[in-house]
């Protein structure tokens, strides 16, 4: 509980000072670790293409087209699906902290420096190989839904999360990291099911934070993205 009353005026004095330094266009240094055991540096940011930059922001440029003119430089802009999944709302629980796009690089930054902190893709595999936030690590909404199923994951993926499984398979949250989690989107539940799992077993909800934007609004506002 200490950490976690620490952390939160480190962060929300990290996006006002972000705030006013256009945080997401500067970036931040973080590093990753490779299948290999390789590791690199990335600058995550928003990755603005320079044809973009000076294009005016009015509503002929905008809304016209298919929520784009025509005359927009195709790498100003991206399709999505937005027809599937279903909505969710801002707040999933009292004591699970929302975060946005600023609150997410403040905490990877803080990330970099400390090793309490830890964010989490939670989608299954096959998603997290194709695109994910540099500095996530996988740990899939699945192997804690259904624990009973992948015991051997759901005890692996605790481990990695700082929770000690006692002899009597209680478990000691004492040391949980603080945690961001994220999946797909606004509409994807995958997040949501791990959430929900992981406070369903006791861990600390004042320990876990939710991106609810996920990879969509990442990619949408032109965010660093990584692939294997």
């Amino acid at each position: 509980m200490k950490l976690q009353l620490f952390f939160i005026p480190l962060l929300a004095i990290s996006i006002g000072f972000a705030d006013k330094l256009g945080f997401e266009y500067i970036g931040i240094p973080i590093k990753t670790v490779d299948a290999q055991g390789k590791i690199h540096s990335i600058t995550v940011k928003r990755d603005i293409p320079a044809e973009c930059r000076k294009l005016p922001i009015n509503n002929f440029m905008v809304w016209t087209g298919n929520y784009a003119n025509d005359k927009v430089p195709a790498p100003c802009k991206s399709t999505y699906v937005h027809t599937t999944g279903k909505l969710l709302p801002m707040q999933i629980h009292e004591d699970v902290t929302t975060y946005g796009e600023l609150e997410v690089l403040a905490f990877m930054k803080h990330m970099q420096k400390d090793d309490s902190l830890i964010l989490v893709d939670a989608r299954k595999q096959p998603w997290y190989d194709y695109r994910t936030i540099p500095g996530a690590i996988n740990l899939p909404f699945h192997h804690f839904k259904e624990r009973k199923a992948f015991e051997f994951e759901f005890e692996h993926d605790l481990h990695i999360l700082g929770v000690k499984i006692n002899e009597d398979e209680s478990l000691d949250f004492s040391k949980a990291k603080i945690v961001t989690i994220f999946c797909n989107g606004p509409w994807c539940s995958q997040s949501v099911a791990m959430i929900e799992a992981l406070i369903e077993i006791g861990y600390p909800a004042e320990k876990i934070n939710w991106y609810r934007g996920g990879m969509q609004d990442w990619l949408s506002a032109g965010m660093t993205s990584t692939r294997k």
